[in-house]
This record gives C-alpha cells, sequence and structure tokens, in this order.
C-alpha cells in the first residue's frame, strides 16, 4: 500500500522528529559537560556509597556486604546530574519560547507537569536517603522502607487525584483490538497509586549492578516515547527523549567501572516518573512488558521474602535475582549484558503492542 505524504505533513515531521532528537541530544550533552564537575563535588564533600548492613527482611545481609564491600565509598548520588539535568533543560525551553526563539516548551500542563512533578518529588525523597545512607544515618543507614512507602503513597495519591480530577482520567486501556477500556471510575486513583510505588520500587530493586537499571531505562523511556509520539504527544514524547539523554549520559560513565552510582534520587525518581507516563499515555498494561526485567526483579524480591518468612527458606541465594546470578559466579557485566538484551526485547514487544490501538 502506497503511503501518500504531503510536503506540509512531511515537513511538520522532520520539525517533530528535530525537536524529540536535538532535546535529547542537548541533555545528553549537558549531563556529560557536567558530570566531571559533579563528580568532584561528590568526592569534595564525600558523598560516598555506604554497603546497608540489612536486609529488607531486616536481617543482616552479609552475602550482600561481602559482595559488594569493594564498591563502599564510591561517589553516589548520580541521580542529582539525572534529574537536574531534564528540569535545567526544560527551563532552557521554557525560557527560549518566551523569547520567542523556541516554539515548544517542554512544560506542559497536560503533558508534563505531572512527570516533572514525580521526578523532582521523588528525586527528592530518594535524595533524602541517599544522603542519610551517606551519614550512616539510622538503623538501615537510610529512610526505613516504611518511611519510603508513606512518602511514595502521599505522593502518588496527588498524581491520581490530578490525572482523576483535573485530567479525567477513570479507566484503563487494554492493549487489544477491539476491546473496550474498563471503566473504573475513582478507583483510578489507588490504581495510581500502586503503579507509582511499584514501578519506583522495581527500578530501585534492580540498580545494583553497574549500568543495569540506567540501561533498561533508556529503552523503557524510548519506549514510551515512541509511543507518546504515535499518540499526538509531542510535549510527552519530547520529555521522554530528554530523560533518555540524560539517562545515557550517566550510563556513560556508569557502566563497569563506575565513576559513580544512581542512588536513590535517580532510580525512585525515574522508576515513580516512567510509571506516571505509563498511566498518561494509557499504557498500563503495556508497562510490564516494557519494563519486563524490573516486573522480575521485583518478583525475585517477593518471592524470596515469602518463602522466607512462611518457610524459613531461601529460594535464590540472595535477591533481587541478579545478587543471585552474582553469587552463583557470574561476571557483572556479563548479568548487565544479558538483562540489558531480554530487557531490550521486551520492550521493542511492548511498544508494537503499545502502538496496536493507535496506529
Amino acid at each position: 500500500m502506497a503511503i501518500n505524504m504531503t510536503s506540509a505533513t512531511l515537513n511538520n515531521t522532520i520539525e517533530n522528529l528535530s525537536l524529540i532528537l536535538g532535546s535529547s541530544l542537548l541533555s545528553f550533552m549537558i549531563a556529560v559537560a557536567l558530570t566531571p564537575w559533579f563528580t568532584r563535588q561528590l568526592i569534595k564533600f564525600k558523598i560516598g556509597k555506604q554497603i546497608r548492613d540489612n536486609a529488607l527482611s531486616g536481617e543482616k545481609s552479609e552475602l550482600y556486604s561481602s559482595l559488594h564491600a569493594k564498591k563502599s565509598g564510591t561517589p553516589t548520588m548520580g541521580g542529582l546530574l539525572i534529574w537536574g539535568t531534564v528540569i535545567l533543560t526544560v527551563l532552557i525551553s521554557r525560557g527560549l519560547s518566551l523569547l520567542g526563539l523556541f516554539e515548544h516548551s517542554l512544560l506542559n500542563r497536560k503533558e508534563t507537569w505531572i512527570p516533572l512533578f514525580t521526578l523532582g518529588t521523588c528525586g527528592l525523597l530518594g535524595a533524602i536517603d541517599d544522603y542519610l545512607n551517606v551519614k550512616g544515618i539510622g538503623k538501615t543507614k537510610g529512610l526505613s522502607a516504611k518511611l519510603k512507602l508513606f512518602w511514595l503513597t502521599l505522593f502518588g495519591a496527588v498524581g491520581g487525584w490530578w490525572f482523576y480530577a483535573k485530567l479525567g482520567f477513570t479507566q484503563i486501556v487494554i492493549p487489544i483490538p477491539g476491546v473496550a477500556p474498563i471503566e473504573v471510575g475513582w478507583v483510578y486513583i489507588p490504581i495510581f497509586i500502586f503503579i507509582i510505588i511499584a514501578s519506583a520500587n522495581a527500578v530501585n530493586f534492580t540498580d545494583g549492578l553497574d549500568g543495569l537499571a540506567s540501561g533498561l531505562l533508556v529503552f523503557a523511556f524510548g519506549a514510551f516515547g515512541i509511543i507518546a509520539y504515535a499518540e499526538g504527544m509531542l510535549i510527552l514524547a519530547t520529555l521522554c527523549a530528554v530523560i533518555t539523554g540524560a539517562v545515557s549520559a550517566f550510563l556513560w560513565f556508569n557502566v563497569p567501572p563506575a565513576r559513580f552510582y544512581m542512588g536513590d534520587t535517580g532510580s525512585l525518581a525515574l522508576g515513580a516518573t516512567l510509571g506516571v507516563i505509563a498511566m498518561l499515555t494509557e499504557q498500563t498494561l503495556t508497562l510490564p512488558l516494557i519494563g519486563f526485567i524490573f516486573v522480575v526483579e521485583t518478583l525475585s524480591v517477593i518471592i524470596q521474602l515469602f518463602s522466607k518468612k512462611f518457610f524459613h527458606k531461601k529460594v535464590f541465594s540472595i535477591a533481587p535475582i541478579h545478587h543471585h546470578f552474582e553469587h552463583k559466579g557470574h561476571a557483572e557485566f556479563t548479568i548487565v549484558m544479558r538483562f540489558w538484551i531480554i530487557g531490550a526485547i521486551f520492550a521493542s514487544l511492548g511498544t508494537i503492542l503499545g502502538l496496536v490501538n493507535v496506529i
């Protein structure tokens, strides 16, 4: 079938793609340029990772400590660079648009307010946790799991209310042609809260090996950028590209041996934002496929905790599952590369599924 495209349509497509790719490149370049200075500041103020003594179940984590003792003291809180770069890029676009030098501002009430709010608030929550970890404050060297859950629930409730009351989201789309969306009404809010908590913790669990979480996040945000663009959400697609660019710059310096770590300020912020974007594009049921490895990592933690509590035995030598493979003797970069391959395959499948009802 021949595809007819007018000159005006072609020009518009080229302009849109130039905006998306140009914004991504800008955020990448900003993050790369800031990294040397940023790393020096982390070293200057002794922002080095401290290995947590206790597992989620509360018991001593001797096995984890032995596997990662060599990483203690490595600069952390690299997530500040990621979401800081994203916000800086958005502000640049806003400033240029006010001066009449740029047509599109990445500050958009319908498409980017909530993702940016989530990125900033969860980033601050993670930063507090990281700082307490660095200073060795608290029984778990950081915020307790219950306290983080409370704040994520609160942020999720605010976001869910905004989607429901202000943006009119009341249904869950089924990514199958011909199948009508499920109307859920106010139940959309608790579903939203669950997605935010689940996605934030999933990325946080996965962020345990050099480059693992950041590489998978590049695939995930890239996938949602494509879906958002297909749905006509140009500004959101551009924001996804900006995040992808910033995360790619971080990954450039995070591949083994990592110059610095993302920390909770990165994993919680990016995970929660990924969940928000999935809800905004109405791809709630596609998210587990696009973030397949994140789901596997989370399930490994849940299975381990359940088995230890009710059967008093471990299913994995250590959870999340990437540490299990590490303990079994697989090289860190081997695990990361193979998880990337699996993640890329499933992100591609998720993108195709997400486009089914759009194109």
